[in-house]
């Protein structure tokens, strides 16, 4: 059986860049990998980068935001991925339980939100069936214009 592990992540490292480097085109088409942008999650109070270990190696990555507003702590889950070599194993799950899991009992937040494109078809069954409601709302996003 593997030996799988779960952590935040404390302290920057070229195994870690690297892997987010790695698993970055799975997440977004259109991302840019950028090292000081990952080193800056790592500093962040913010965000709490976790990652899964197969066997010692990083094979994913999710992140956990949270945020006091005026009506409680919120968190938002971000960025779950696991490399394709490690799919299958329950991973995804893991690491979206663990996030629950401190964002309860260490953060104490009121609610925990999600997004997932519609054809993310195995991500979104997975937030259905790990207790998380598709929200009656729309999502609206600004860009900056392009240079």
């Amino acid at each position: 059986m593997a030996d799988v592990t779960i952590e935040e992540v404390t302290e920057f490292s070229d195994e870690l860049a690297d892997t987010i480097e790695r698993l970055l085109p799975t997440l977004s088409e259109t991302a840019v990998y950028d090292v000081e942008i990952v080193k800056a999650i790592v500093a962040s109070d913010a965000t709490h980068l976790y990652v899964a270990r197969l066997d010692g190696r990083i094979v994913g990555t999710a992140c956990l935001v949270v945020y006091p507003i005026p009506t409680g702590i919120r968190a938002h889950i971000d960025d779950v991925v696991v490399d394709e070599s490690a799919r299958g194993l329950g991973l995804s799950r893991r690491l979206l339980n663990h996030l629950v899991d401190e964002a309860n009992e260490r953060f104490h937040v009121r609610t925990i939100d999600l997004t997932s494109r519609p054809d993310r078809e195995a991500a979104n069954h997975l937030y259905r069936t790990s207790g998380f409601v598709q929200r009656n709302t729309n999502v609206y996003r600004w860009q900056p214009a392009a240079e």
